[in-house]
């Protein structure tokens, strides 16, 4: 077997480099610049409160059980959907799932990375459902 000439190694290592030196670079800023998510991304999950009928579609199709959605009040249509952000898979199934239209993916808010697992669990509705569940929950739940 015949071995490799090291002056081609050495001469194809010097051209690209010196081809290198007038190139700009490739590596991305980010996170100092931010650049746009394409516009079928799919990034954190939204729900509209107004336009839920409570038909739960959205929970028995989601693949990672990462939303609960919790009924105040079936006959006033109030709702609360408790989103575990850390379980979902950002498949979109219950959006598809989703018959009248309360849930969206947005492809604005997809930096969800955090050093504490709080942030993960989110709440969505009206703000004063989410306040009486939130209010509510410690006296169902006693810390044990």
């Amino acid at each position: 077997m015949k071995k490799p000439n090291k002056r081609l190694r050495l001469g194809t290592m010097i051209g690209d480099v010196v081809r290198s030196i007038f190139r700009r670079p490739i590596t991305q800023q980010y996170p100092f610049v931010r650049t746009e998510a394409p516009p079928r991304f799919r990034g954190k999950l939204v729900y509209d409160p107004e336009k839920c009928a409570g038909c739960m579609l959205c929970v028995k199709d989601c693949p990672s059980d990462a939303i609960e959605l919790i009924t105040i009040d079936k006959a006033a249509k109030k709702f609360v959907m408790r989103y575990h952000a850390d379980r979902c898979t950002y498949c979109a199934q219950c959006v598809i799932s989703c018959r009248f239209k309360c849930l969206s993916m947005s492809s604005e808010d997809w930096e969800l990375a955090s050093v504490h697992k709080e942030p993960f669990e989110v709440y969505y509705g009206r703000e004063e459902d989410v306040a009486f569940l939130l209010e509510k929950r410690p006296a169902e739940c006693p810390e044990e």
